[in-house]
């Protein structure tokens, strides 16, 4: 589990956090005086998305609070639970950020945070969809999100299957766009939020954040409470993931550069609170986000 975590066959902030804590359930069904051990393999699989680790540690505190014979199906019990309110929370996040972007006829969204990303429609893209279905949505714009193009190879599938019409493009032209009026409201999706509001999410983040405040249009994130991190102060404290630099010098198995160049590939960028419109949960819609209007949901 830890390796499909690691390697991306298992993504999206909730999903692997409900993955991890069915990870855990399965290694404790074999070897019950594993639990530590495989607490740090699977925490360590992804060091960026809070919901990983919050999963792990939940089902690890349920573990511990009990029997070593009841450790396996205690721990099912617990994955159950968080999936199950993972997906509850995925509704809600679509209704209330479809009733804050309501009227909203030209979306763009960012990597992929659908059905393939979290239990139930997802996150921003749950939104999206809730959008569609209540009537006046005309079109989305989805980045390809390189190095790994999930917006082009999962975003476009989702929105073609869902009937929705969208328009794929690069993400350099995602700045652009706005900047000409080709769009009224940003949505993307979040994998760790700090306690004073700044988000990380996919690379690419911080300029779509930036190029709506210049144009004056809501840029909103949407997420379950799971990737609020309240020990983190700040985003200056998230760990950036690096990863592999093949990512970069290749696309879908076939080289695009050198296969010496140097390359820097963080997946991840912090975009800062004061560039979030609102920041819409299963508990509520927050704009602004600061620490203030955070506290309540992470207590």
């Amino acid at each position: 589990m830890a390796e499909a975590i690691r390697r991306l066959a298992i993504r999206g902030a909730p999903l692997i956090g409900v993955a991890a804590a069915y990870g855990l359930a399965l290694e404790l069904a074999g070897d019950v005086a594993s639990l530590d051990r495989a607490c740090a393999l699977l925490r360590s699989a992804r060091p960026t998305a809070v919901n990983l680790a919050w999963a792990v540690d939940r089902v690890r505190a349920r573990v511990l609070a009990g029997t070593p014979a009841d450790a396996a199906s205690t721990a099912l019990a617990e994955a159950r639970a968080i999936e199950q309110e993972e997906e509850a929370a995925s509704e809600a996040i679509a209704a209330r950020g479809a009733d804050l972007l309501a009227g909203t006829r030209t979306i763009l969204t960012h990597c992929n945070t659908g059905a393939l990303a979290a239990p139930g429609r997802g996150t921003a893209l749950a939104v999206v969809a809730e959008l569609a279905r209540r009537g006046g949505l005309e079109r989305v714009l989805a980045t390809e999100s390189r190095p790994l193009l999930q917006g082009a190879r999962l975003t476009a599938y989702e929105l073609a299957h869902l009937g929705i019409p969208y328009d794929l493009i690069v993400d350099a032209a995602g700045p652009a766009l706005i900047a000409c009026g080709d769009v009224e409201a940003a949505i993307v999706g979040c994998d760790r939020v700090a306690a004073n509001g700044d988000v990380a999410n996919k690379i690419g983040t911080y300029a779509l954040a930036l190029a709506a405040q210049a144009a004056g249009i809501p840029f909103v994130v949407a997420g379950p409470t799971s990737s609020i991190d309240a020990n983190c102060p700040s985003g200056a404290a998230i760990v950036v993931e690096q990863r592999d630099p093949d990512e970069v010098r290749a696309a879908l198995g076939r080289p695009l550069t050198l296969p010496e160049a140097h390359v820097l590939n963080p997946a991840f960028d912090v975009t800062p609170a004061e560039l979030v419109t609102a920041l819409v949960t299963e508990r509520g819609v927050i704009s602004p986000p600061t620490a203030a209007s955070l506290r309540p949901l992470s207590a």
